[in-house]
């Protein structure tokens, strides 16, 4: 028990990166640095001198290499030295080796930096991911002449999907499409530097809030039996309080969801009850859905959730009010579904140990994301199961298949670390495989093999990213033809023939 609360908090302190005990401990700079040196341009020299450049690729990707091997404290000639030993023939051919060798510098140079404490609150960490995105648009000197001026300065879509996963925090290759679509909805659909420093910001801040989250002692001995962690509260003095419906009597109070449970304190003159648990990691078939509330029983307002087990003898309704519509409802609705599926996922796949508490963080860090984006005040049209992983998976059309990738992936990785166990603890190897072997998923890799950082593939697609492609494009198709069936209802069409329209 002492040493699952030890690695707890080495998760809690390393969350950002989903990183375990004994990784990225030599080579880094002290504590607070700024993860890829000092000042905000990402082209600016070090001390030790301007760093080479290399032959075929573009100004744009050559700076951001450059700052790469800055970061890793190498240089450009040894980065490039070390991607030719360990990179595939098929990897390094000419027509891809200028995007493939700048995926290489910047996944490692990510890796890296993301180990330091408050990176996403450096300006010129941010600076620099945003442009490694904009390097992959324009990698070799040849592919600067037919990119659009007007584009030059924003990212896409392809972009944003090859670097931004390589960080836990930032995204997962589940939803990473469905978060470009938000943060892009505003600028013609690629995404521009000042809206994603701000999503890096408030994500920041959404961390910040879960650490120091306050809570009743009484709540705080409850849930410390197992290390929970805080991932939302509302009901609070500054918001309206959440109502708990049982039978009858309704009661005031706030709601507190972890990564494990619901708790509810009922609200009295001064102080709050005991928390209430409601189970969510537990196999006690439970459900949540959406529920009508009114006076004295009646179904008016559609602003509350209920909650059902075989532990409870009633189901209890929590109802959210607010002035005008349900978005308070939807968004607690969807994060408590979100902590119900990781669980149900975690039992399913028989997925225990340090491997749990890394699938439960993906769930958290979905939840957060979403908090940031509410910062931005972008509407996603209240379908935010579409920026939460498991919840998205229990929608999507073969979701279950993504599922099992995710599950494979984990138990790959579990193997190669029984079967290799030196793969974890070799921390002055300069390989950079041994050295990234603890963020996300990652095979052992001998020459010539996939260079596999994370859930990215250098120069191809992961496992995972096939399956979440495909099933991207299987749910647009559902719901283009959808949309096909209601619009041809309208004409007073029978849906049959819609159907056979569509075919």
């Amino acid at each position: 028990m002492a040493m699952m609360n030890r690695t707890r908090d080495l998760l809690m302190e390393g969350f950002e990166g989903l990183v375990r005990e004994g990784s990225f401990t030599w080579g880094l700079p002290r504590r607070g640095a700024s993860p890829v040196g000092d000042g905000d341009d990402p082209d600016s020299s070090s001390s030790s001198g301007k760093q080479a450049s290399v032959s075929g690729l573009s100004p744009k990707a050559n700076a951001v290499v450059s700052r790469c091997a800055r970061v890793l404290g190498t240089s450009t000639d040894e980065l490039r030295y070390d991607f030719d030993m360990q990179a595939s023939d098929s990897i390094k051919q000419q027509i891809n080796y200028a995007r493939n060798f700048l995926e290489y510098c910047c996944l490692r140079a990510l890796a890296q930096a993301s180990q330091i404490a408050g990176y996403l609150s450096d300006k010129s960490f941010r600076r620099l991911n945003f442009d490694m995105m904009l390097a992959w648009e324009v990698p070799s000197s040849s592919s600067q002449l037919t990119v659009k001026v007007e584009v030059e300065s924003t990212v896409s879509l392809e972009a944003f999907s090859r670097i931004a996963p390589a960080i836990p925090t930032i995204t997962d290759v589940v939803t990473c499409s469905n978060l470009f679509d938000v943060l892009s909805s505003s600028s013609g659909g690629r995404l521009t530097f000042p809206v994603y420093d701000k999503y890096l910001t408030g994500l920041d801040r959404a961390i910040k809030k879960m650490k120091g989250q306050s809570e009743s002692s009484l709540l705080s001995g409850q849930r410390s039996q197992r290390g929970e962690r805080i991932v939302e509260i509302d009901g609070t003095l500054t918001t309206q309080p959440v109502l708990e419906h049982v039978r009858i009597s309704t009661w005031p109070g706030r709601l507190t969801l972890t990564d494990h449970a619901l708790y509810f304190e009922a609200l009295r003159v001064v102080t709050y009850d005991k928390p209430k648990a409601y189970e969510l990691a537990e196999d006690l078939k439970q459900s949540v859905k959406p529920e009508l509330t009114g006076p004295w029983g009646s179904r008016l307002f559609d602003k509350a959730v209920m909650y059902k087990s075989a532990t409870l003898t009633e189901p209890v309704i929590l109802e959210f009010p607010e002035l005008a519509g349900h978005f308070r409802r939807d968004y607690w609705l969807a994060i408590i579904s979100e902590i119900l599926c990781v669980h149900r996922f975690v039992r399913k796949f028989d997925i225990s140990g340090i491997d749990k508490e890394e699938t439960i963080l993906k769930a958290v860090l979905s939840i957060l994301r979403l908090q940031a984006i509410e910062e931005l005040a972008i509407p996603v049209s209240n379908r935010f199961e579409s920026l939460l992983m498991f919840n998205l998976c229990d929608k999507l059309p073969g979701g279950d298949v993504i599922l099992e990738t995710l599950a494979g992936s984990i138990s790959l990785r579990r193997s190669a670390q029984v079967n290799q166990p030196g793969i974890s603890s070799a921390r002055h190897s300069m390989s950079p495989f041994t050295v990234l072997s603890n963020l996300g998923v990652v095979s052992p890799i001998n020459k010539g093999e996939r260079l596999f950082v994370g859930e990215i593939v250098v120069g191809e697609m992961s496992a995972l990213q096939k399956v979440v492609t495909e099933s991207m494009n299987n749910y647009k198709k559902v719901e283009l033809a959808q949309a096909t069936v209601d619009g041809v209802k309208v004409d007073g069409l029978d849906t049959n023939l819609a159907v056979m329209k569509i075919a």
